[in-house]
């Protein structure tokens, strides 16, 4: 039971952040050595900001890259605190972009983009080259996945994995704790929401169990810029906790509403996995835009939680 279950998530895990990362070098190799250059010009009002980290999300294939690349940046003296609140905003509606192509089930797609993506690799120019290892990034994120959901069978079988889900469907809290948890180690929310909509496709969750899993991989990916932030200035710390302060208060406020979230999500399609990429995309996309005209008060409330040595 357990070589069963372990075999396909371990393999299926690995094909997955293999394939995310392959994405994100073809990216970066592309138009990654200009990024730290938009991130410094074009963040001079919220708005530009926000645009600067949705489009940047998109790019790196990973808002925690963007927040650690913003952290960076920010204990360099190159932008200050201030500018990287609209930052954090774009970078959870851009998350949302790899979540909603993940839901659109590929997985017969993995294999060919795969073996494209290897042959444009192998070719002599730098440009094909780079496409390539975003093609083969892509297939090895589907084939990751359709790797992973061989695990649904035997844990529809389990009993002691029944119980622990028809816990779950009773605290939602719990739901949040184990995307929280599970995207902390494995630095990866587009990995953890990528699992549940696997189980969901099998029917082993019910849907306010998985929109809580996702809202805490929201949470959990908060970790590595936090990890990123120790040893830095006071400014690069305050980016990391407004990262942090901001999803967990969206989380947070998001949490009695599932239900309401699941209805708007299952109007709007039928596919279970498609109803959690479109809950997500709903719940980052409300989040941000609500904050978006406040980001001078949420920087006060910032500094005034992390305040620099000098003022203290």
């Amino acid at each position: 039971m357990i070589g069963a279950v372990l075999a396909p998530f371990t393999f299926g895990l690995s094909f997955f952040l293999l394939g995310m990362y392959a994405m994100r070098t073809g990216f970066q190799n592309l138009a990654g050595k200009r990024m730290a250059d938009w991130l410094a010009r074009f963040t001079r009002t919220p708005v530009h900001s926000f645009w600067v980290g949705l489009l940047s999300t998109f790019v790196l294939q990973s808002s925690s890259a963007v927040t650690v690349l913003t952290i960076g940046l920010t204990h360099a003296g190159m932008i200050g605190f201030a500018q990287t609140v609209g930052i954090i905003l774009g970078t959870n509606v851009g998350t949302t972009v790899t979540t909603e192509l993940i839901a659109l089930r590929l997985e017969s797609f993995a294999v060919p983009m795969l073996l494209v993506g290897v042959a444009m690799w192998l070719l002599p120019r730098r440009l094909p080259r780079c496409i390539g290892l975003v093609v083969a990034g892509f297939g090895l994120i589907f084939l990751g996945i359709d790797t992973m959901q061989v695990m649904a069978g035997p844990l529809q079988q389990s009993d002691t994995f029944r119980a622990l889900f028809l816990e779950s469907s009773h605290s939602i809290w719990l739901g949040l704790l184990t995307g929280t948890i599970f995207t902390a180690l494995i630095h990866s929310s587009s990995a953890t929401t990528a699992i549940t909509m696997g189980l969901m496709s099998h029917h082993i969750l019910s849907m306010e169990t998985a929109l809580a899993i996702v809202l805490g991989a929201n949470i959990g990916t908060c970790f590595t810029a936090v990890i990123a932030s120790f040893g830095t200035n006071a400014a690069s710390r305050q980016v990391a906790w407004c990262h942090t302060l901001f999803n967990v208060a969206g989380a947070l406020l998001f949490l009695p509403f599932l239900s309401q979230l699941a209805l708007v999500s299952a109007f709007l399609t039928d596919s279970p996995s498609m109803q959690i990429a479109h809950s997500q995309t709903i719940f980052n996309v409300i989040c941000s835009l609500a904050a978006l005209p406040f980001t001078r008060q949420i920087a006060a409330f910032v500094r005034w939680m992390v305040p620099d040595k000098k003022r203290t």
